[in-house]
């Protein structure tokens, strides 16, 4: 080859996709919930409030260890 000839690195980047999870609508049903609380009641709000709570730090913490499973190659 001449030097104006050089190997071209393939293209795109690998994709990660994240797993199935239904962590996202029960964040959604739980932040819905607390708004809907918020015109209906303290109790809705309160527990529509804790529901989006746990599910959002169990979504961050599963996709954080997902994260740290991925490899990594930077070149």
């Amino acid at each position: 080859m001449s030097s104006l000839h050089h190997q071209v690195p393939p293209a795109g980047e690998d994709v990660h996709v994240p797993g199935p999870s239904l962590l996202p609508v029960f964040n959604a049903a739980g932040a819905g919930l607390a708004l809907l609380g918020l015109a209906a009641g303290l109790v809705l709000t309160v527990i529509g409030g804790v529901i989006f709570l746990v599910t959002l730090v169990r979504w961050i913490t599963l996709a954080r260890r997902e994260l740290d499973q991925l490899p990594l190659r930077h070149e």
